[in-house]
């Protein structure tokens, strides 16, 4: 599992070729257990279950990593090396 991005607890994870489960774009996140997966670039939660806090902070790491989520959803779609994101400070 390719993990992009970590903060605060929160694990951020892209699978190349993930198109058949969740037909958008989106990111697979863990946290203390818990997992969801939030669609790009709105930041809905399209499956599973984070704290509201946790939520509001991937959420916003979604806003400020927008473009560079695109990049790396282009990339792992084609089975390519996604690169690594800033996690939220």
């Amino acid at each position: 599992m390719p993990v992009i991005s970590m903060f605060y607890g929160v694990i951020i994870y892209m699978y190349a070729y993930d198109t058949k489960q969740h037909s958008k774009p989106h990111i697979h996140v863990e946290y203390a257990g818990m997992s969801a997966v939030f669609s790009l670039p709105d930041g809905d939660v399209l499956a599973g279950s984070l704290p509201p806090k946790k939520i509001r902070l991937v959420q916003t790491w979604i806003d400020i990593h927008a473009e560079e989520l695109e990049a790396d959803w282009r990339i792992a779609s084609q089975g390519g090396e996604i690169f690594r994101i800033d996690p939220l400070r």
